[in-house]
């Protein structure tokens, strides 16, 4: 392994690579974990989508596939079954769990108890403040470019801010593809970078064929846009037929859209036909705009569902990154990790040329204390 690659990302999780496969939800199933896995990068299984009768069985999956421990389990402590999220990493000895909204106190000090490296996903300098404040050992920062629920500051911004503030390693997330990405998070000071979009857009991704067309077909990064019309939160997402629908319907108008889908698939939500009619009086005598909001955040995970498993891009919501407009193809898991870190090791050897090519001419550089890469 090149020395250059041996950052305390990959000392702490064991991986080849300074790349992480990020938890996307019905996206980061085991096949892509072993994938990922398999060729070098650190993967993380999305436990926030995965039934729990079935959670289990996957992380046993992916134990039996790679043969260690080494990969790691996504959750948000407000999901149904956090508990059995803590509880399975502990008792399986994951390398690291990842989250959103953290648990406490107590249970990070559950999981350093059992070696399980906590890495909380953070949008902000005061929230990379606050989690190692509670105990992370690594920080990845999603800039504003990323996929889903994301802040509104750029990584360029976001990760000196944070590699200013704290201690820890930091990995670099939000608008990540490239070799050239990875060599300029390096030499930024991160300790490697974290992709969701680009391992979305792989051979291993479980996502039905007809919604990775769409997801191919976007060239204007300026289709991959924030809404908040889902539920109130910043949400980054490929424009689709459904998202423009909702975001030019008035209160009403969005109300019957979130009752609609919801009734569409009430087995998943659980709303019954009473409920439902309860919910519209109550939102016309009250405030339509909250009321509908508050059914489409519950109706979310449905609607991702609807493009990501079921294959209806323009029925659902297309969480991704501002990235994949830079994205023309789909690649195995194995081919994209080969070419970032071939692109990677020859931006840096670039670099280092250049630098000492100046050397020559005005002397050492204090900086050039590395020989360049083999």
């Amino acid at each position: 392994m090149k020395h250059w690659l041996e950052t305390p990302l990959t000392a702490a999780l064991g991986c080849r690579y300074p790349i992480v496969q990020t938890a996307m939800g019905w996206v980061a199933d085991a096949n892509l974990v072993i994938a990922s896995s398999r060729a070098g990068a650190f993967g993380f299984l999305a436990g926030a989508t995965i039934p729990a009768q079935q959670l289990e069985a996957e992380l046993q999956r992916v134990i039996d596939a790679i043969g260690n421990s080494n990969f790691g389990l996504n959750f948000h402590m407000f999901q149904e079954n956090a508990a059995q999220c803590v509880d399975l990493a502990i008792k399986y000895r994951l390398r690291a769990v990842s989250y959103g909204r953290g648990p406490d106190k107590r249970t990070i000090g559950r999981f350093k108890d059992a070696g399980v490296l906590c890495i909380p996903t953070v949008g902000a300098l005061k929230h990379a403040l606050k989690a190692v404040e509670l105990g992370a050992d690594m920080i990845t920062i999603q800039g504003g470019e990323g996929g889903g629920h994301t802040g509104g500051v750029p990584s360029t911004i976001l990760l000196p801010q944070v590699l200013d503030a704290v201690k820890v390693p930091v990995i670099a997330a939000g608008g990540y593809s490239t070799g050239r990405g990875l060599a300029g998070a390096l030499a930024s000071g991160a300790a490697g970078i974290a992709m969701g979009t680009r391992f979305l857009m792989t051979h291993e991704s479980p996502t039905p064929a007809a919604t990775l067309k769409h997801y191919l077909t976007v060239t204007d990064p300026q289709q991959i846009r924030v809404t908040t019309a889902v539920d109130g939160m910043r949400h980054r997402m490929i424009e689709n037929a459904f998202i423009n629908r909702l975001e030019h319907a008035g209160s009403l108008g969005r109300l019957r859209i979130a009752l609609r889908s919801a009734w569409q698939w009430k087995q998943q939500t659980g709303m019954s036909l009473g409920h439902m009619l309860s919910v519209f009086v109550q939102a016309v005598r009250e405030d339509p705009g909250a009321v509908s909001q508050t059914v489409m955040a519950a109706n979310q995970p449905v609607l991702l569902q609807r493009s990501m498993v079921d294959g209806f891009p323009d029925e659902g919501i297309l969480p991704s990154g501002q990235v994949a407009a830079a994205i023309s193809e789909l690649k195995s898991c194995e081919q994209l990790i080969d070419e970032i870190v071939n692109d990677a090791e020859r931006s840096l050897r670039a670099v280092l040329m250049r630098s000492a090519t100046l050397s020559i001419d005005a002397g050492p550089l204090p900086l050039m204390t590395s020989p360049l890469p083999t």
